[in-house]
């Protein structure tokens, strides 16, 4: 089985929830299209059919790689998940 990598994996879990916070405050189309092109980009990462399940499966792996050991991947500030 491949593994994505983790730094690609942080990398759109960031850009999800800054988009998920944007549309939030403000829905706007652009940002709309790019959220659910991210969301896609993630399910197929991750090997999920619900954005919800590969938020789980993207956290889990990045958990996985911390305690490899991986120093690509960054630890949590305060315990608190990238992704919401």
């Amino acid at each position: 089985m491949l593994v994505p990598d983790p730094k690609a994996v942080r990398k759109l879990l960031t850009r999800y929830a800054s988009l998920r916070i944007e549309q939030a405050q403000r829905a706007r189309p652009a940002p709309a299209r790019e959220l659910d092109d991210v969301s896609f980009t993630l399910c197929v990462l991750m090997g999920a059919t619900d954005v919800d399940i590969a938020v789980a499966k993207a956290d889990a792996l990045l958990a996985m790689a911390r305690s490899a050991g991986d120093v690509t991947s960054a630890p949590r500030e305060g315990g608190v998940r990238l992704a919401v």
